[in-house]
This record gives structure tokens, sequence and C-alpha cells, in this order.
């Protein structure tokens, strides 16, 4: 069983960053992809950005290429989402969620999920 806490996000005006974290534990961390995804409000969860078990595939919606990027330190067991250049459409609720091995860009195939966290963009 694999438990994630997401934290990071808040509030920022627009085009600040932010720095998301997803911690893992409970699991062998490095055997999982993970993926984070959005929620706002009136809108379906989307996909944003995702990364291998190894981390050497990246994966992400076209609307933050460019602006968010997703590393992570499997010696840590966290994920990080650095996203720049934030817009308002990016407010919304942002978890974190694994898999084994790949990267899937539908929220139903990851087995495990973080709690969220809020970030808010300000005009």
């Amino acid at each position: 069983q694999v438990r994630l806490v997401e934290s990071g996000g808040g509030l920022v005006q627009a085009g600040g960053s932010l720095r998301l974290s997803c911690v893992a534990s409970g699991g062998s961390f490095s055997r999982y992809a993970v993926g984070w995804f959005r929620l706002a409000p009136g809108k379906e969860r989307e996909f944003v950005a995702g990364i291998s078990y190894s981390g050497s595939r990246t994966n992400y919606v076209d609307a933050v290429k460019g602006r968010f990027t997703i590393s992570r330190d499997n010696a840590e067991n966290t994920v990080y989402l650095q996203m720049n250049s934030l817009k308002p459409e990016d407010t919304a609720v942002y978890s974190c969620a694994a898999r084994t091995w790949t990267i899937a860009a539908r929220w139903s195939e990851y087995d495990y999920w973080g709690q969220g966290t809020q970030v808010t963009v300000s005009s």
C-alpha cells in the first residue's frame, strides 16, 4: 500500500511560480510512475503531467508544456511539479497519483492517490 502526500500549493499572482511535492511512503517507490492531475470547479479531472518509474520519460498536457516541469528523486521518494508562468486557468486542486511502471493519462488507471493541494492563481 502506497501513501501519497502532496504539499506546496497556495495563492499566487498570475505569472508567479509554485513547486508542488508528492511524497510517497509504504511501497517501493522506484517501481511507480506518478501522474499529477487537477480538478477545477465545474470541470473534469485533467491529467497535467506524468513521469515514469525511472524518470526517463515525462508527459505533459499541451496547456502546461513549457511552463511546468515534473521530476522525481527516488532516493527521497518524492515527485515534484515545478509550475512557472502560472495563469488563472491553472487554479485547481492538484493531486498526485501512482501506478506501476508507466505513465497513463487516464485517472482511472492509477491505483493510489494523495489528498490534493489547492493552487489558486489570481489575475
